[in-house]
């Protein structure tokens, strides 16, 4: 029975297609019978497969000719994806997909390019490779989500398909590498091919393999390709198809990274435009060093290589992959140069650079490439993976160098890698000197850039020759020793490479060795001169320079090129201790060596033409070279002398002065070491002193110059009493020093004047001294007089200081006579006064020198002048020197100094902080501390450190360091004399400082006594006051720290950090915590303000006399004057705003502030409030209240806080604005003083650090730059473990959380920028509980009124998002299902509902992040996930939506609401839905089931009601068995849906409510289809009918088994339904389509359905006729009447039962419809008009039914009694009743009505009725008279005259006479065709019947001839088929004559 079945549903498949005529037929036919025939090839019988392979190849032959035929492909598809199908029904299924999936539209496609990829799970690899060449030139039209929710709104769901994303990836390459117009075929080769790449063998794989395109192998290229192959303008759509698709982030980043950069190289310029611009993009985002991105660009690049090993032997030859094409690889290599892990890989990296290099497709550009990498190898590789790649790599390059010569770059790289390679592999070249001889060959042959390069690569070769050993060695030294001697170009740059050989006397030095100048970790510790020397006597014959050793170097300064001056210069001037790293391993030689050296140098070239001629004078040397000379003998010096020079000034030099001096003295004292003969001079001097004296007078004579100078006077100060002698008879040679045109230098020759001078006695020096004082007077050359003052005074300064030395340790050492004569003491007061005459001078050069010379005196002796009274006095002197440095009444904003002003100031300070210091008794030391304290007015910040200087000098007094001789003992080594009286005042001085000037409210006498008592501190740290006083300065420097200068801020840190080491334990915890103190709360000090305090700085403006107005009594008085006491306030209203303006730095354009006011009064009101009004309109507020302020609606409250009515005002803003700047200065000023004592107070900070870094890791962020980089440099030195952030993880979240919501904008921004750092790259699992909490606060400052708070907040809450997302994942364990308990109700209750879009969007993000992260571990959240997001789904969607589907039409809104609700489908929020869904079972159901029917229930918006249906569906495949439980609260749940007004939800309830009833019980499908079926017979309304068709339909299609099943409770209803009568409303016509659907799927034909279910058909139609309502009535009956026709007779007792109900309906009033119960009863009697006449119990009777008829008959509507009187008519035709008395009493009144009253009625009708015919016929329209011809029709066909019984020939005759006369009309109208053919079919049946009762006498020649004459006319008729029927008329009427 089963096969028979089977067999017959095919042939009623085959019988329809071959009914379908049309292509619209057909496809119909196709998709609803397609799928379920492939499935009949399942069937077990043979010949049912059989049966469908015909119908199969009959269709494949109507398809393919016939392109625009849909097949059902989503049906296929979900078909093709049922794992229980057989292989042959899937095979089938893909056929037709492959088939029908192109003819389908775009979107379509683009619709089911999920679905495609879902269905290649699983199958065989040609099937998936079939797929995914349908799924690619979809990419092209596919439409992602925007940019915010790209990651979240994916239309391909691939997190959980790893396996298909892998296959996908696989083939995207495979389409990105594909070229072209490619053909595959077997004649094609290699070498026809120009993109082609070689490769080790010469084909693809095997013999007979067709060649593939580069980097493909035979199958990819054939699977490409496919059974389609694309055109080159389709091939490109795919391409950028792809890079659309990766560029959506539908695929990992990590794997899609080769795919874009094979893409990037396409030929065609879209492909590859797109790409870069992607791959551009995330640049930043890819780890370049990840392994598995690295192996792919491998893959790519090299192709299949076959390796000797088992692996390599299994590739079968169809699957070898080839090499990319150059194009790609010169895409390829650059991102390898940026992988560290690229230059790792072995063997790959090798092959790669070979490939380069030498492959036989390469270029010059991937040559250069491949040699970038030998670089990066060379740089990145660690030495345990270089060592193989070493010999290859150089035998490579060293190919490389040998063979290819036509591009000079790539030789240079090459050059320079072998270089590279030689530092990180020397033992490869250390036994390789024929390298090294052909690297200095090729520097004469090679090009000059080439050159460069071989220069590069040799100075890297250094330190792989530096220890050399035997033969070695000295084939080393050979070939740079025939290098040197070369008179060729390439010497000199040989020479700038710096190689040298050295042979060290020293024990340390390792022998020989090759050195490089110009690599700072090759220099040797020194040269040896012979070998340093080698062939420089040939070039300098020519050049007078050389180049030897060090000595090389030295001369190299002077070269004319450069480059080499620059190299050499910069190694001999390293200095250890500016740089260490340079300075490492270099040594100097032994000073007494070096000079000895130098001195035979130097004879032997004055004996030759190098020598140098200047002038008069010879030098051995160039003075450049003699300068760079003589300096590096004094940095040996320094070396020999055990110091360590750290820079070239002259002041850092002097400082090691004593230690050369000791040095120096023992050289002179014979204990030094012995110098060989040969190496002495033929002068005689052997003393290396001497000969370094006489090289620098040598030079010194010839041209000069400071440094040697300098030199020269250190040597002979450190030790006169041996060395100055030497210059005793050459006085007159230093006088000349002393008269150049530079001032440093005539200062420095005075001073080794006076040096010389000083050993001389009696009357040599008075006569000198006498000389100087008359030079002095010499006006013509002011350079003298400069040069004798300062003379003058260093010489009486020296002799003073003699003096004392003398009288306390001298006494017993043999000098000259140095006691102070009376003489002499009028000498010197005369020298003292001729000087102070100077200070008076013109020439400020002068007044310096007076003030030096002074200073010079004073420092060493007292003054010999009087204290005070007339004449040059010492009070007269101190005034005179405080009189040039000028108060702040003397300046002004246009008065600048210049250089020698400065000088001058500076030496004034100087000069008056020595008076104290050489005199124990000098008077006025109070008045002169005093006089420089006040110096401070001017303003010059940079003489403070000068007076500060000058007050410690001056406060110690003769305990002063400053006494000391600076060339001879240190500041360390100094010890004042016993003897001497003390003048110390320095703590008047300190009281003076703490209590007048560190308090003084003018910022710049703060700052300047913060200079001072850092000075004070420095100097005098083991002070007795200083020590007693470490509180108070410590508190003083403290004070400082919140000044806003950050010059004070620094001076106050470093005093910080002095006080902190000189004090105890408390005093640096007290110190410590003040800091903090300072830092956490913001203490300040605060100025007290007095009368003179300066308000203004520089003044408000000028009073009418001229007066400045700045300070605080000054504006109390104008306030007075003017009679407005209140001004006061105003005015200090308005200066807090000036000193915040100032302090912030941010003066407004001067047009703002007016500079002078002519008016007094009101006008200064004016200014407070234009300035007050300008601070306002400078905060943030509302645009509203900004506008409603300056148009003056709001009132301006100029005494108090302006108050705005708006909420979003900025609360940064006026007070707490400028107490926040005030905090940002104290906190910089801490972070400064925090700096210096962090690292040193690690025990004190301790406590601190839980209050302290929270507040340190939020400033590190302030977007104060000021605030960010001192807090960060605390930071830094306060944090030297990073594990501190973790471990006060806690304490700082809390900060940050607490100070997120802060009324102050920098520190919102900076806490959230802080969080964002801190939530990076951190275990956060113990601050889970935070998280909502630091959820909910971000959401409201991203709304906050400050535009960078909001993107600072953005920046948390993506980084929140992400840590999150992670902490979700499964691995995670029981942290991630915490994690995800705590988060979800705060994003679902806070985040998604919340108005602003950027929360939303982000929580959203971030939920469907979760959701694929989290995977099973959400299935206990989901009860309220689901809900929740439901909501969410009309929450979310544009209320403007709701309102235009408001104002549209139906047709609009039906179109807007499907559209919203597939938008919907695909939102994210239905993504998570989805997501949680798939992990759903009975363990959950039980809680979300009840919320989920209360949402279908009571549910607001479409989306959630369409979402709430789409979640039913889902459930029903996701866990059907789990759900039956529950499906019956479901269907209850949904039927409220389905009369929803809206039909959009009515049919997504109804399709969800389809898919349900597949789950639920039997008994819940009854119950649902008894109460479907009361709803339809019983509302009346529509939406109830609709709701009905549309569910039975979804059942049909989603769940037929259920319908087959419920058969008899479904088919009824629908067979019903089919006879709906339709109405103008497209709804029913659609209803009606709906149930006839269901109705033909599920019944064998129609009139087999009804056979099948009659009982039922019955019952249902007998509740129809029995409805209250009267469409269903009239529905019922048409069901009637259908069942009556289809079966040809109803039998009893069904008979009766069918007649009984349509006549119980006939009675009563007329109602719309009821004119389907006649038609039915029509069809009923008709139909079985046979069992009608059997009597049969309950069954009406023939009679019974025509009374109720008739009675019909008699209704007054007349539409309805013409339907009557037409189904009478009917019943009495079928049933052979004769009712003519009784029609005819109901008709003819209803033709008198018509026609009048002259048709009077009698006994005879039939010519009554005739006459009455024919007057019409010839009167009425042309529809009355087609009309009439047809009842004439009938009337002569029952006309009984005809009949022998009833023959009456005359009345025959009248009829005859009257009807031929009249129908002639109809026949000659020309008019209308259908008149005449129904005239001829009267005249045809007249003459039929005459003929037949022969009776043609009744037919008169008159009535012939008017028929022939009739006829005749049409004859000629435009029909053919009329002419011939006329025609054949007329002749059988001529035939009668």
């Amino acid at each position: 029975m089963e096969v028979s079945a089977d067999s017959d549903q095919l042939e009623r498949v085959f019988l329809r297609l071959g009914h379908a005529e049309t292509d619209e037929q057909l496809q119909n036919i196709i998709s609803k019978f397609l799928p379920p025939v492939l499935l009949k090839l399942s069937s077990t019988q043979e010949g049912v497969r059989k049966k469908v392979m015909e119908l199969l190849v009959h269709l494949n032959k109507r398809i393919k000719s016939r392109p625009k035929i849909q097949l059902p492909v989503e049906t296929l598809l979900v078909q093709y994806q049922d794992p229980s199908a057989v292989s042959f029904v899937t095979n089938f299924t893909i056929i037709y997909v492959k088939m029908g999936y192109p003819r389908l539209p775009v979107e379509k496609q683009c619709e089911l390019a999920p679905t495609l990829l879902t269905a290649m799970e699983g199958k065989p690899q040609p099937q998936q490779d079939s797929l995914m060449h349908l799924l690619i030139p979809t990419l092209f039209h596919m439409k992602y989500p925007a940019e915010p929710l790209k990651a979240a709104a994916s239309p391909f769901n691939l997190a959980e398909k790893p396996k298909t994303v892998q296959l996908l990836l696989d083939f995207m390459l495979d389409v990105l590498l594909m070229p072209y117009g490619f053909v595959l075929n077997e004649s094609q080769s290699r070498q026809n091919m120009p993109s082609a790449q070689g490769s080790s063998s010469s084909s693809a794989g095997g013999p007979g393999i067709p060649q593939p395109p580069p980097g493909m192998s035979f199958y990819a290229a054939k699977r490409v390709i496919g059974d389609s192959p694309w055109t080159p303008e389709q091939l490109e759509q795919c391409k950028l198809g792809i890079v659309k698709f990766i560029e959506a982030e539908q695929v990992p980043e990590l794997e899609a990274v080769i795919h874009l950069i094979v893409a990037s190289s396409d030929t065609r310029h879209s492909v590859a435009t797109a790409a870069d611009l992607e791959l551009k993009s995330k640049q930043s985002l890819i780890d370049w060093n990840n392994p598995t991105i690295i192996n792919k660009m491998y893959k790519v690049y090299l192709g299949d290589i076959p390796l000797k090993t088992k692996e390599g032997s299994v590739l079968k030859p169809e699957m070898k992959r080839e090499s990319v094409s150059t194009r790609v690889k010169l895409k390829i290599v650059p991102h390898l140069l940026r992988s560290r892990q690229a230059a790792e890989m072995f063997p790959a990296n090798i092959q790669v650079v070979y490939d380069g290099l030498f492959g036989a497709n390469t270029n010059a550009k991937l040559r250069s490439l491949s040699l970038q990498f030998v670089h990066h190898i060379c740089i990145i590789c660690p030495e345990s993976k270089i060592k193989p790649l070493g010999p290859m790599l150089l035998n490579g390059l060293t190919k490389m160098i040998n063979e290819y010569k036509e591009d000079s770059k790539l030789l240079s790289m090459a050059y320079s890698a072998v270089g590279k390679l030689s530092s990180r592999m020397p033992q490869l070249f250390t036994k390789d000197i024929a390298l090294l001889q052909q690297f200095f060959e090729a520097l004469c042959k090679e090009d000059p850039d080439t050159r460069l390069a071989v220069q590069e690569a040799l100075s890297l070769m250094v330190g792989a020759y530096s220890s050399l050993e035997g033969a070695q060695r000295t084939l080393m030294e050979a070939l740079v020793a025939s290098c040197l001697i070369k008179n060729s170009p390439e010497v000199w740059v040989f020479r700038k490479s710096g190689f040298c050989v050295c042979t060290c006397t020293q024990s340390d030095c390792g022998g020989r060795r090759v050195s490089s100048g110009c690599t700072t970790n090759c220099v040797i510790d020194y040269f040896h001169a012979d070998d340093s020397y080698l062939g420089s006597d040939r070039e300098e014959e020519q050049t007078g320079e050389e180049e030897c050793g060090n000595q090389d170097l030295v001369v190299n300064t002077s070269r004319m090129r450069e480059e080499v001056h620059g190299e050499a210069q910069r190694v001999l001037r390293t200095f250890p201790g500016k740089n260490e790293k340079e300075s490492s391993g270099k040594q100097t030689p032994p000073f007494p060596e070096m000079v000895l050296y130098i001195q035979d140098k130097a004879s032997h070239r004055m004996k030759t033409p190098a020598k140098y001629m200047t002038g008069t004078a010879v030098l051995p040397f160039n003075p450049a070279t003699f300068g760079e000379i003589v300096l590096y003998l004094r940095m040996c010096l320094a070396h020999s002398a055990g110091v360590m020079p750290t820079s070239q000034s002259l002041a850092d030099m002097q400082d090691h002065a004593p230690a050369i001096g000791r040095y120096i003295r023992n050289l002179m004292s014979g204990n030094h070491i012995s110098f060989s003969s040969s190496s002495s001079s033929k002068s005689g001097e052997t003393n290396p002193v001497h000969i370094y004296i006489s090289l620098l007078q040598q030079l010194l004579a010839g041209v000069g110059g400071l440094p040697v100078m300098y030199c020269l006077l250190e040597v002979v100060s450190v030790y006169p009493e041996k060395l100055a002698t030497r210059f005793v008879d050459k006085m007159d040679w230093i006088k000349s020093l002393m008269n150049t045109n530079k001032e440093e230098m005539r200062e420095l020759a005075a001073l080794f004047y006076s040096v010389v001078l000083s050993t001389m006695s009696g009357n040599e020096l008075r006569a000198s001294l006498e000389q100087l004082i008359k030079m002095t007077k010499d006006n013509r050359s002011p350079e003298v007089q400069h040069g004798s003052l300062l003379a003058l005074g260093f010489t009486i300064g020296r002799y003073l200081a003699k003096g004392k030395m003398r009288t306390m340790e001298l006494q017993d050492i043999k000098q000259p006579n140095t006691a102070v004569m009376p003489e002499q003491e009028q000498l010197i007061k005369l020298t003292t006064e001729t000087i102070g005459s100077f200070l008076d001078s013109s020439s400020p050069f002068l007044v310096v020198a007076a003030c030096t010379a002074l200073g010079e005196i004073g420092r060493n002796g007292p003054l010999p002048i009087p204290s005070e009274g007339p004449g040059f006095t010492k009070m007269q002197l101190v005034e005179n020197l405080l009189a040039r440095i000028p108060s702040s009444k003397e300046t002004n904003k246009a008065r600048f100094y210049s250089i020698v002003m400065i000088l001058m100031k500076e030496r004034a300070i100087q000069t008056l902080g020595y008076f104290p210091v050489g005199d124990e008794d000098f008077p006025h030391q109070k008045l002169l501390l005093q006089g420089l304290m006040d110096s401070v007015e001017a303003k010059q910040i940079e003489l403070q450190f000068t007076v500060g200087e000058a007050i410690t000098s001056a406060a110690v007094g003769t305990s002063s360091v400053a006494a000391r001789d600076a060339w001879t003992v240190t500041e360390e080594e100094y010890i004042p004399p016993s003897d001497l009286k003390v003048n110390d005042v320095v703590p008047w001085v300190l009281d003076l400082i703490l209590n007048k000037h560190i308090i003084s409210p003018n910022p710049h006498v703060r700052q300047a006594a913060c200079i001072w008592l850092l000075s004070m501190v420095k100097k005098l740290s083991t002070h007795k006051a200083i020590k007693s006083h470490l509180k108070d300065i410590q508190s003083a420097f403290v004070s400082i720290l919140s000044d806003s200068d950050e010059l004070s801020q620094d001076v106050a840190s470093k005093g910080l950090g002095l006080i902190y080491e000189l004090g105890s334990e408390q005093d640096q915890q007290e110190l410590v915590t003040t800091l903090v103190d300072t830092l956490m709360h913001g203490k300040r000090a605060k100025h007290e303000m007095t009368g003179e305090t300066v308000v203004f700085q520089g003044g408000l403006s000028k009073t009418p006399d001229g007066q400045g107005l700045s300070t605080y009594k000054e504006l109390c008085s104008l306030a007075s004057d003017l009679n407005q006491p209140d001004l006061v306030y105003k005015f200090m209203n308005l200066a807090n705003h000036h000193a915040m303006w100032n302090s912030r730095k941010t003066n407004a354009d001067s047009t703002s502030y007016p500079g002078k006011f002519l008016v007094w009064g009101f006008e200064w009101q004016l200014l407070t409030l234009q300035v007050r009004k300008h601070e306002v309109i400078r905060g943030s507020h509302c645009t509203a209240c900004m506008e409603q302020f300056l148009s003056g609606q709001i009132p301006w409250d100029f005494m108090g806080e302006q108050q705005f009515p708006c909420d979003r005002v900025d609360p940064g803003t006026d007070r707490e604005e400028r107490k926040e700047y005030g905090r940002i200065r104290e906190f910089k000023g801490a972070a400064f003083g925090f700096n210096v004592i962090a690292a040193k107070a690690g025990e004190q900070l301790a406590p601190f650090l839980p209050q302290l870094l929270p507040r340190l890791y939020r400033y590190q962020f302030d977007p104060n730059l000021g605030i960010r980089q001192a807090m960060t440099s605390i930071w830094n030195a306060l944090v030297t473990d990073k594990s501190m952030v973790d471990k006060y993880m806690k304490e700082i979240l809390e900060d940050l959380i607490s100070n997120l919501t802060s009324s102050l904008w920098r520190i919102r921004e900076s806490s959230c920028l802080a969080l964002n750092d801190l939530l990076r790259g951190r275990p956060l699992d113990d601050i889970i509980d935070k998280l909502p909490e630091i959820w909910e606060i971000l959401f409201r400052v991203q709304d906050d009124i400050k535009e960078t708070v909001r993107k600072a907040a953005e920046l948390a809450l993506k980084t929140l998002s992400k840590v999150c997302v992670k902490m979700c994942d499964p691995s995670k364990g029981a942290t991630g299902q915490k994690t995800i308990a705590v988060l979800l109700p705060c994003l679902l209750d806070k985040g998604i509902v919340s108005t602003v879009a950027e929360v939303r969007s982000l929580s959203i993000n971030t939920l469907v992040k979760i959701s694929k992260s989290a995977g099973s571990m959400l299935k206990p959240h989901a009860p309220k996930l689901i809900p929740a997001l439901l909501e969410s789904l009309s929450v979310l969607e544009p209320q403007v939506l709701n309102y235009l589907s408001l104002c549209a039409t139906d047709q609009e809104k039906t179109a807007m609401d499907s559209a919203r609700l597939s938008a919907v489908k695909s939102s994210p929020m239905m993504e998570t839905i989805n997501m949680s869904l798939q992990y759903l079972d009975v363990s959950v159901l039980g809680e979300l089931i009840p919320r989920l029917c209360e949402l279908i229930k009571s549910g607001v918006g479409l989306g959630t009601k369409g979402g709430c249906a789409s979640v039913v569906v889902s459930l029903t495949t996701q866990c059907p068995q789990d759900l039956t439980p529950y499906s019956g609260k479901l269907m209850s749940a949904l039927l409220s849906g389905l009369t929803d007004r809206n039909s959009v939800v009515q049919k997504s309830f109804a399709f969800a409510m389809g898919h349900l009833v597949r789950t639920a019980r039997d008994s819940s499908v009854e119950k649902l289809l008894h109460k479907l079926s009361s709803w339809y017979l019983e509302k009346e309304e529509p939406i109830y009918r609709t709701g009905c068709a549309l569910t039975v339909h979804a059942m049909g299609r989603y769940s037929p088994d259920v319908v087959k099943n419920h058969g008899k409770h479904v088919l009824p209803l629908a067979f019903l339904g089919m006879h709906e009568v339709t109405d103008e409303e497209k709804g029913e016509k659609e209803n009606s389509a709906l149930w006839t659907e269901i109705w033909q799927e599920n019944v064998p034909g129609t009139q087999g359905g009804i056979r099948l279910y009659m009982e039922e058909l019955i019952t249902i139609m007998q509740k129809a006729l029995q409805s209250q309502s009267w469409k269903m009535k009239s529905q019922g009956a048409a069901a009637m009447a259908s069942v009556a026709k289809q079966t040809g007779s109803l039998v009893p007792p069904h008979l009766g039962i069918v007649l009984s109900a349509l006549l119980q309906g006939l009675p009563g009033r007329t109602w719309t419809g009821k004119e389907e119960l006649l038609k039915a009863i029509d069809s009923v009697v008709s139909a079985c008009s046979a069992e009608l006449q059997k009597s049969v119990p309950g069954q009406p009777t023939v009679d019974d039914i025509v009374q109720a008829v008739l009675k019909e008959c008699r209704k007054e509507n007349l539409k309805y009694k013409m339907v009557a009187l037409r189904c009478a008519a009917g019943l009495l035709q079928a049933t052979q009743e004769d009712r003519f008395q009784e029609l005819a009493d109901i008709v003819f009144p209803i033709i008198k009505k018509i026609l009048g009253a002259e048709y009077q009625t009698t006994g005879c009708y039939r010519q009554e009725f005739c006459k009455l015919m024919c007057d019409r016929l010839k009167l009425s329209t042309w529809k009355v008279q087609l009309g009439v011809l047809q009842a004439m029709s009938a009337y002569f066909q029952g006309l009984m005259l005809f009949d022998q019984e009833h023959s009456d020939p005359v009345a025959l005759t009248e009829i005859l006479l009257e009807t031929c006369s009249s129908i002639t009309h109809s026949l000659e109208n020309k008019s209308y065709t259908s008149i005449r053919t129904e005239a001829l079919s009267v005249i045809q049946l007249l003459l039929t019947k005459l003929q037949e009762a022969q009776q043609w006498e009744s037919l008169t020649p008159e009535c012939r001839e008017h028929l022939i004459r009739s006829l005749s006319t049409m004859v000629s008729d435009s029909r053919p088929e009329l002419q011939e029927k006329a025609f054949t008329l007329k002749k059988t009427l001529e035939n009668l004559d």
